[in-house]
This record gives structure tokens, C-alpha cells and sequence, in this order.
């Protein structure tokens, strides 16, 4: 009779568990500091990341239908954290959401795209290359590796931006927040900034021949070859990349030399 009963409470929680909800609130914010400076080594651009599978973190009925709603301001906790970062000289926040959900495990929880900051399309290429740098290579007849998306007008030969196909965001990326016996995030974002890169942009021969031996290319008849070097504004992408295992109810920080995130889940109370 009393495993009956235990067995009997056992099934009628389990429908309270089931039905568990959070509130999923973050701030994505980036520090105002020189990349060079900070001592770290990136790729000018990493692997584009798979959006394929990803959904706007935008009211609609898609959200709707799996029990997910956006969170308005009204119900945001972590204001005060937003105002610090805000008032602070050395950060600058980019983002600043929330949305609530159920129980859901990694394959149900969907995983969102976000998108925040500056839209640098009318600067630069999907790639990286300024509009500018890449007007002035179609003029020179260097090659290009990205097909250009602006237009020289003929008369003045001035570079003009043509309305791209989709934006370029300063802040662009996705996030995932799941349950697997704990609560986990998982994201990825790309911080772009302006910068400056050193490009080969050909050789040159000096006249005659040389039988020194230095850091240079050396080939036919031992002539010294030096590579052509110029220095380009470019749009450089920084790449934030971490999983966390979490506990509703706390705050947890992720960090990263040039940006960082605040996350706050909050379970509902039944």
C-alpha cells in the first residue's frame, strides 16, 4: 500500500515537471579596447557559421507554436547590470533580450540567430574588404575573390555603395539554451571591427643580381625577390565560442578578451 502511494505522488509530479518554464535573459556587450593590444591571435576571418537550422528571436507564431515567447522590458532583472556596463568607459552593450521556454531538451530547444550593433555593408564585403580597397583593385585589374557589390560611376569614378543583398552586423550570431539534467547555453558569436591588415600585393626585382642570403625569396639566378606589401582597412571578425553549464537563478558571466555575455535563467514558480 505504500509503494502504491509513492508511486501514485510520483505520477501526479510528474506533469508539474514537465510543464517547468524559464525565463531566459542576456546582455552581449564588447570592451572598448585595441585588439592588437590585448596579446590574442585571431584569423582574420574564422568558418562561417551554419545558420541553417536557426530561427529569429522575433515574436511570431513559429515561436508561438513551441510554447516560446519573447520577454518585454517590463520583466527584464538584469537593468542595472545593463545601465553599469552602459556607464562604464571601458564597454560598450550591444544586446540586451530575453524570451521564455519550456522544459526543453537539445534537440526541442530551438537555437536563435541574433543580430545587433552597426551595419557595416555599405563599407565593406561580406569577406572583409573594404568597398573602397575593392574599387580600387577592379580599377587596377587585381583579381577579386568576392564578387563586388558596388558600382563606379562613370565620370567621376567614385565608389558607389550598391544596396546590398543582407547586412553586415558588428554583432552576429546564435544562441542555444537547453536542458540535459542541468541547464546549458551554448553560443556563437562574431564581433566584427574595423582594423587594418598587411596584403601581398605582387613582387619586386631589384636590378641585377644579388648572392646574399637573407629572409627573402631567393630563385632563378639568385636574384632577390621581395614581397610587395600594403596595409588595408579591412573588417576583421572575432569569434566567441562556449557552452556553460548553468544554474537557474544565478548570474553567470562568460567571458572573452573582446566582448562578453551576462546570463540570468529563472525558473518559474509553478
Amino acid at each position: 500500500m505504500k509503494n502504491l502511494i509513492y508511486l501514485l505522488l510520483l505520477v501526479i509530479s510528474l506533469p508539474s515537471f514537465a510543464a517547468r518554464q524559464f525565463d531566459i535573459e542576456v546582455i552581449i556587450f564588447k570592451r572598448n579596447v585595441n585588439p592588437d593590444q590585448t596579446g590574442e591571435s585571431w584569423p582574420d576571418q574564422p568558418a562561417t557559421l551554419d545558420y541553417a537550422r536557426t530561427v529569429q528571436l522575433v515574436s511570431s507564431s513559429q515561436l508561438a507554436n513551441r510554447g516560446i515567447t519573447m520577454m518585454p522590458a517590463s520583466r527584464y532583472a538584469l537593468n542595472s547590470q545593463y545601465q553599469r556596463l552602459k556607464d562604464h568607459a571601458g564597454f560598450t552593450p550591444l544586446a540586451h533580450f530575453g524570451w521564455r521556454q519550456g522544459d526543453l531538451n537539445k534537440a526541442q530547444a530551438p537555437t536563435f540567430r541574433l543580430t545587433a550593433g552597426r551595419n557595416f555593408s555599405g563599407q565593406y564585403l561580406p569577406d572583409g574588404t573594404s568597398i573602397e580597397e575593392a574599387a580600387r583593385r577592379e580599377r587596377d585589374g587585381q583579381p577579386m575573390t568576392t564578387p563586388p557589390s558596388f558600382e563606379l560611376a562613370a565620370e567621376t569614378q567614385e565608389t558607389i555603395p550598391a544596396q546590398p543583398d543582407q547586412p553586415l552586423y558588428e554583432l552576429e550570431g546564435k544562441i542555444q539554451v537547453y536542458v540535459n539534467h542541468y541547464l546549458f547555453t551554448n553560443t556563437q558569436l562574431d564581433l566584427r571591427e574595423p582594423g587594418r591588415r598587411e596584403v601581398v600585393v605582387g613582387t619586386e626585382l631589384p636590378e641585377g643580381g644579388t648572392t646574399a642570403l637573407s629572409e627573402t625569396v631567393q630563385f632563378g639566378q639568385l636574384q632577390e625577390v621581395k614581397k610587395k606589401i600594403e596595409v588595408e582597412e579591412f573588417l576583421k571578425t572575432f569569434r566567441f565560442d562556449q557552452q556553460r553549464k548553468m544554474r537557474s537563478g544565478e548570474t553567470h558571466y562568460l567571458d572573452h578578451p573582446l566582448m562578453g555575455m551576462v546570463v540570468q535563467i529563472r525558473r518559474l514558480d509553478s
